[in-house]
């Protein structure tokens, strides 16, 4: 007997291969500060966790397959607070933003056909795009321009005749880039030219910082039809283990062929769901307080690295993670097991994600690593120290990298 080549050649996760060296770090008696994973701290709401323990009926049934209508209704006013008109039909409810990526890339194109993503990316679409049968096809974006969108000449050289969307994550996981106005706009402009569908994973909308306001691709006139929308609960209310995210479209043929595979599936989970209705009837005052915070995270990691003449990095804009691109690393995958297996700084050291995972081009990304700035302040000040002293001691060890510091 043998596997599937599907399975054989599905993407390891560059953000949890590391775990048994952590595993062995720790028990060694290393304390180990996670960078490595976008798991955030910050409380879950106490009214999410309210509303799952208030379930009082005998009998826990299957629910709607396009989730619960007081959930698609609860997000269709979330929406209208910022000026975005969604009727509950143009919203399913999917078991956490993964599944909704699965079917956004399953509605858009058949076995063989390509998807166009700006890479560094988020890892996992590697993965979802390999079980629907699709090839990425990758543009890349670079450290020095903060990871913004290449000129339309190079997205347009990405198209083929098996074309059939692009992909785009804003604010970014993993760069911490936040697509402007404009390059929205270019956006619109390059999927009509292209008659192409335009997926906009946008689960930490939410997470701007300095002043910023997110610009949604459900604001592009013109393209409405275009436009598939991945949401999701876990980053936005501290909710990873929920698994309730959604697809939105106004598109509604998209719609009614996303709901065939969320029936095939049965139903999403129906007491996440009762907590994510209380969620999102929390008023802007709880993001306001959260967004405060992780923006103070950012300055503390982003002001410590700049103390590193080597490193490359612009400062993030959303999300909570940053692409760290060091001169004197030419292996981050090196570099991480290193902090995990050969350094630690006062019995302490960090866990760090290697680059090379999100993007899809060969050998790229082997001088960056990913890192989320989801500890408290006090530990991801202490966390800064340990990095930039790991980084300074693998470089001194490994010279004939680091000649270019």
């Amino acid at each position: 007997m043998k596997i599937s080549h599907r399975a054989v050649s599905i993407q390891e996760s560059p953000i949890r291969k590391l775990a048994p060296l952590a595993a062995a770090a720790r028990n060694r008696g290393t304390t180990i500060y996670h960078l490595n994973i976008g798991q955030p701290d910050v409380a879950t709401p106490p009214e999410f966790l309210r509303a799952v323990a208030s379930f009082k009926d005998k009998v826990l049934e299957y629910g709607p397959s396009d989730g619960l209508p007081e959930l698609r209704e609860a997000m269709s006013a979330y929406f209208a607070r910022y000026e975005i008109a969604l009727d509950p039909r143009e919203i399913l409810i999917a078991n956490g933003g993964s599944e909704a990526i699965h079917f956004a890339f399953n509605v858009v194109a058949d076995e063989g056909e390509e998807i166009i993503i700006p890479e560094p990316f988020y890892t996992n679409y590697n993965g979802y795009a390999e079980m629907a049968n699709l090839k990425v096809v990758p543009v890349r974006t670079h450290a020095e321009d903060g990871f913004h969108l290449p000129p339309d000449g190079v997205l347009d050289g990405a198209v083929t005749p098996r074309t059939r969307a692009i992909l785009i994550c804003s604010p970014n996981n993993p760069t911490g880039t936040v697509l402007n106005w404009e390059e929205l706009e270019r956006l619109a402009a390059f999927v009509e030219r292209h008659d192409l569908f335009l997926i906009a994973d946008e689960v930490y909308k939410e997470f701007t910082y300095d002043g910023r306001r997110h610009r949604s691709v459900l604001e592009l006139p013109g393209v409405r039809e275009r436009v598939i929308v991945v949401d999701s609960i876990s980053k936005r209310f501290s909710a990873c283990g929920a698994r309730v995210g959604a697809v939105i479209s106004r598109n509604r043929e998209v719609m009614a062929s996303v709901l065939k595979f969320g029936q095939a599936r049965l139903c999403p989970p129906t007491l996440e769901q009762l907590g994510a209705i209380a969620a999102y009837k929390l008023d802007e005052s709880y993001f306001e307080a959260v967004r405060a915070e992780y923006q103070r995270r950012r300055d503390v990691m982003y002001g410590a690295l700049m103390r590193d003449p080597g490193i490359v990095l612009k400062r993030p804009r959303g999300a909570f993670y940053m692409i760290v691109k060091m001169t004197g690393v030419e292996d981050s995958d090196d570099f991480a097991r290193w902090l995990l297996e050969e350094f630690e700084h006062g019995g302490d050291t960090v866990m760090v994600a290697p680059a090379g995972g999100f993007y899809a081009t060969p050998d790229a990304g082997k001088d960056e690593v990913r890192m989320a700035y989801v500890l408290e302040v006090a530990k991801l000040e202490r966390a800064m120290e340990v990095f930039l002293a790991g980084l300074e001691r693998y470089r001194a060890a490994r010279p004939a990298a680091a000649h270019a510091v």
